[in-house]
């Protein structure tokens, strides 16, 4: 089988790894890849927004599967276009891609359907959106209706933080067309775990859980980023919470598209604060979690090529999932200044010496190859992921293995799985 796998992140790279270990497999390719992808698949050098470029080379090179990292072509239609070429792709349609593409129709969607959720409005007039913000208690929180890059979100502690928010997204255009609705929303207390699954219209496959890292700085401070770290299992999320969430939010959401005419086939994410008053959603993503899949992948000994043609044949009620009982942490290497500006072009070291401990893996996300050398090429550059007995020995061997790379002006948090205690 030949497999073309969309992106170039740490995401894309964890999923390529772990696509190469299915026998059914026999060639991967990346579209565009990065710098650690090249030692064992092809990178193609064809842009993720490039739909049609995209299914000419799967046309072109008899691909047999496509499996599509970012958000960005999934909102695009890019599973509808290979669709009507007759290509084989995993990911949901244009229409189900709305659970991510829009915020205001994934919030909609959860009220009707009874969805636990925090309480909501929404607005596509600054105006009115002040004038609400005027009269509620703090702190809320403001979101972009669109796609911005998981930057969109805006956490509100005063009155004064909120109208800026609005000024920023609405009349500023901050994220573009992304701001013209925003949502204004109660701000969940607690801690928030990320739960995904598999799903082909009817049933529902959830994968571990996972504890995802936003914020740039420990103790999550500063502003919100792709993510900068974590690991699964996590016991914020026992059994009994596990299954509450999968059946009342992944079956439902499912269940409710379905009804809706929008059959979601594909991987279904959903950020999940634990509050006092139980679990509720935060948001949904409708691809799998980076760098959340980065510490789940290792742990996972199925087959993942499997896993993914029961949920494009329709028989994931068939399927199984078997697990490591080892814990994974995921520590994201970025580049100083990130989520900000930042420089590219770095020469990184250590990376073969990491690789060497037993128990690591390193995810190439924001790199380039120059001949023998690896150079930074994004703000999250390299996820370091280790294994462990539990979670000590898992943060223990994942942060030696951070300390051997290095790179001019690198930044990583040290705080990483810590939560779990």
């Amino acid at each position: 089988m030949k497999v073309l796998i969309i992106g170039s992140g740490g995401r894309e790279h964890a999923l390529a790894w772990k696509v190469k270990q299915s026998e059914q497999v026999r060639q991967i390719f990346l579209a565009p890849g990065n710098g650690g992808t090249t030692t064992f698949a092809e990178n193609v050098p064809i842009n993720v927004k490039d739909i049609q470029k995209l299914a000419d080379f799967a046309n072109q090179n008899e691909i047999d599967l496509t499996i599509v990292g970012p958000e960005m072509p999934l909102v695009a239609g890019i599973v509808d276009e290979f669709k009507k070429r007759n290509l084989r792709i995993f990911g949901p349609s244009q229409n189900a891609a709305l659970l991510e593409g829009s915020k205001v129709f994934a919030k909609e969607l959860m009220a009707k359907y009874d969805i636990p959720t925090a309480s909501f409005r929404i607005f596509d007039n600054p105006d009115k959106a002040v004038k609400f913000v005027e009269l509620k208690n703090c702190p809320m929180v403001i979101k972009a209706d669109g796609l911005a890059a998981g930057k969109g979100v805006i956490v509100c502690d005063g009155k004064g933080q909120a109208r800026q928010a609005i000024k920023e997204i609405m009349i500023k255009e901050k994220f573009g067309d992304a701001g013209k609705k925003v949502i204004i929303e109660e701000k969940l207390i607690g801690q928030e775990a990320s739960i995904i699954a598999l799903s082909d219209g009817e049933n529902v496959l959830a994968l571990t859980p996972s504890q995802d890292h936003k914020q740039i700085y420990d103790g999550d401070k500063g502003p919100n980023t792709g993510g900068m770290g974590a690991y699964s299992p996590t016991p914020v999320v026992d059994r009994e919470i596990f299954n509450y969430c999968v059946d009342k939010i992944i079956k439902r959401t499912v269940l409710g598209m379905k009804k809706e005419g929008m059959r979601f086939q594909g991987v279904l994410y959903a950020g999940i604060m634990m509050t006092e008053d139980g679990p509720k959603t935060l948001e949904f993503n409708v691809r799998f979690g980076d760098p959340e899949i980065q510490a789940i992948l290792p742990r996972m000994k199925s087959d993942l090529v499997d896993l993914i043609l029961g949920t494009l044949e329709g028989n994931l009620a068939d399927k199984k999932i078997e697990w490591s009982d080892k814990t994974c942490v995921c520590v994201v290497m970025s580049s100083g200044g990130y989520p900000g500006s930042y420089e590219n072009g770095k020469e990184i070291s250590g990376i073969k010496e990491a690789e060497s401990l037993d128990d690591i893996v390193v995810f190439h996300a924001g790199t380039k190859k120059e001949g023998q050398k690896i150079l930074t090429n994004g703000g999250r550059v390299l996820g370091i992921t280790g294994l462990g007995k539990d979670i000590k020995g898992a943060i223990e061997r994942t942060y030696k293995a951070v300390k051997i790379i290095s790179f001019d002006n690198m930044y990583y948090r040290k705080d990483i799985g810590l939560k779990a205690f």
